[in-house]
């Protein structure tokens, strides 16, 4: 019978297609292999290793006890896997994010540490709620909005910003607030009073940890300093020197339950959040899709955010902060031979391990080598030679970076996310503010038109002018488009044949709005006026419904798909040859 047909529209097959689509790993687990397993397996374990130090000092970064990072990689790392299309993104603490939490959150709980995690877990559940309700809008292309520029000066800003906060820990002295010189200036005072032995555990960390970074890179290579520096710190008694240490570390896993804070604090929050939806969403997708290119596979951004949400959720009931999948991790999970995310559950299992039976081994781990991975792992953010390149390929995207840059370091990371987010947006509206306007001319030998001003040799028509403009007609860029047009027009009509015919080759405009129209039909008053008539040619099909529905298709002579540039050109031509008027549009 047909109404008993199962298909993917309806019934148990159509709801299995959509629980396969929520969760992906149903499509790929059942295939799945033993060769597989002794990969996910080894690379689990890595990541755990890698992750103990530096979700430790992530934390404490944030202001949190040193257990909560490793809660955030238990919990965050299995229930992303469930979601996951990356095979590599391992999920976790941030520094930027970690820092944005301390210096917003420490505020707002003034110094009340109970207070103080309840905000960090009720901004890790804001940022899972609005990961859903963007995955629900199906909003994932706006991760489009934040440039690479951007985000070159914004990562190399947020490296010196979190450094300057861990350098204090390095020479055993107190530090101070601020922004990042005012940091450094309360740095640079304290100095006289240096703690000899945290300094020499400090520099030596770091030159392991740097070793290690460059001959090592994908090894959990901060482990062995880790143990080191603990069994020194036990054997010499070096906390009676100064040395501080992280304490004793609560066992087993933390209760599970929905934070509670107070509506005083949710606007701040809310910002807070935002902020850290925003940053962990383009980080985790830059690593995702680095991966995915590498090894040919492909990242579904909408599923993402689906991912990144339980991840946070999990996080929030979990006593943790917002999460993200951090580049330095995956890169880590990937160069030990992970080929799944099942890799992120053999890492949650080993970490949950070592929080019931190793957690008195990390008790006298020095913060000043805590302070030292953190910085190891900012560093690979700041690249010199990016921004070289933006020197000598834009000056203009090289002066945005460094808005970005200064942005952070003079107002902090989360305005500077802000500030990065705002010049994202007003870099993308200067260009199209400013569109290029190209006079066309015919490459020789081809029945193809590119821009005059970049090829002399094409052949230009007499008594013809050809333009496109390369961008959506919008009402902001309308008047200026409008203007050049004009110019280029008078200036063609002085030094070349006067012009009898106009074309507007609207190829390269996806888009046109109710001003774009507008502007085209007083094109065509203005030039009937001289004697000049007026065509378009090649619109795309939400074009041509625009200039239907705006009344001013007739303007144009009407407008259609069949009729190309390359038609009008040769209508004109025959046109001349035979001694006629150029076609001018109609006002029926």
């Amino acid at each position: 019978m047909a109404g008993s047909k199962e298909n993917n529209s309806g019934g148990p097959r159509g709801a299995r297609s959509t629980v396969r689509a929520l969760f992906p790993i149903l499509n790929w687990l059942p295939e799945y292999r033993s060769p597989r397993l002794l990969h996910d397996l080894f690379a689990g374990v890595t990541l755990a290793a890698y992750a103990i130090p530096v979700a430790m000092a992530y934390a404490l970064l944030a202001g949190l006890t040193p257990q909560v990072g490793l809660y955030c990689y238990i919990g965050s790392g299995a229930v992303y896997a469930l979601f996951a299309t990356s095979r590599h993104l391992a999920i976790g603490p941030t520094a930027a994010i970690s820092v944005m939490v301390a210096s917003v959150v420490g505020t707002m709980a003034a110094g009340d540490p109970v207070l103080f995690a309840s905000i960090a877990s009720a901004t890790a559940g804001l940022v899972a709620l609005l990961c859903f309700l963007a995955w629900a809008l199906k909003l994932s292309s706006f991760v489009s909005f934040i440039s690479e520029t951007i985000l070159t000066g914004f990562k190399a800003g947020a490296a010196l910003s979190i450094a300057i906060t861990q350098l204090p820990k390095l020479f055993g002295v107190s530090g101070g607030s601020g922004n990042f010189f005012q940091r450094f200036e309360f740095l640079f005072r304290q100095l006289p009073e240096t703690q000899p032995v945290v300094l020499v555990i400090g520099i030596c960390s770091l030159v392991v940890l740097f070793a290690g970074d460059r001959f090592y890179p994908r090894r959990p290579f901060a482990l062995l300093v880790v143990a080191l520096s603990t069994a020194a710190v036990s054997a010499f008694h070096l906390t009676d020197l100064g040395v501080q240490v992280v304490g004793t570390i609560p066992k087993g896993l933390p209760k599970f339950s929905f934070p509670s804070v107070g509506m005083q604090h949710m606007e701040e929050i809310l910002e807070l959040a935002f902020a850290c939806f925003l940053l962990s969403y383009v980080e985790s997708i830059a690593a995702a899709r680095t991966f995915g290119t590498k090894h040919g596979y492909t990242i579904d951004p909408r599923q993402e955010l689906l991912g990144l949400g339980a991840a946070n959720l999990l996080a929030a009931f979990g006593q943790g902060y917002p999460v993200a999948g951090g580049l330095s991790q995956s890169a880590v999970n990937e160069g030990a031979g992970a080929r799944t995310p099942l890799s992120l559950f053999f890492a949650s299992i080993s970490l949950s391990f070592v929080l019931f039976f190793l957690t008195g081994l990390l008790r006298d781990l020095p913060q000043a080598v805590l302070a030292a991975v953190v910085i190891v792992a900012v560093s690979r953010f700041i690249k010199i030679s990016d921004f070289r390149t933006l020197w000598r390929v834009s000056r203009i995207e090289f002066h945005v970076a460094l808005v970005a840059f200064f942005g952070v370091l003079l107002l902090g990371i989360l305005k500077g996310v802000t500030i990065s987010a705002v010049a994202s947006i007003l870099f993308l509206l200067r260009f199209l503010a400013r569109p290029h306007v190209a006079v066309l001319g015919r490459i020789p030998g081809t029945s193809r038109f590119a821009d005059l001003a970049r090829h002399p040799d094409n052949e230009p028509f007499p008594g013809l002018f050809l333009f496109r403009v390369e961008a959506p007609l919008l009402y902001f860029n309308v008047d200026t488009v409008e203007r050049l047009v004009l110019d280029a027009i008078h200036s063609a009509h002085v030094s070349r044949a006067p012009v009898k015919l106009v074309v507007c080759d609207l190829s390269t405009s996806p888009y046109i709005d109710v001003a774009g129209a507008r502007m085209l039909a007083r094109l065509v008053d203005q030039l009937e006026l001289e004697g000049i008539g007026f065509r378009v040619a090649e619109a795309h099909a939400a074009v041509r419904d625009i200039l239907r529905d705006t009344g001013v298709a007739p303007y144009l002579g009407g407008v259609d798909r069949r009729t190309s540039l390359g038609d009008i050109v040769q209508q004109f031509q025959i046109g001349s040859v035979a001694g006629g008027a150029p076609s001018c549009p109609g006002r029926g």
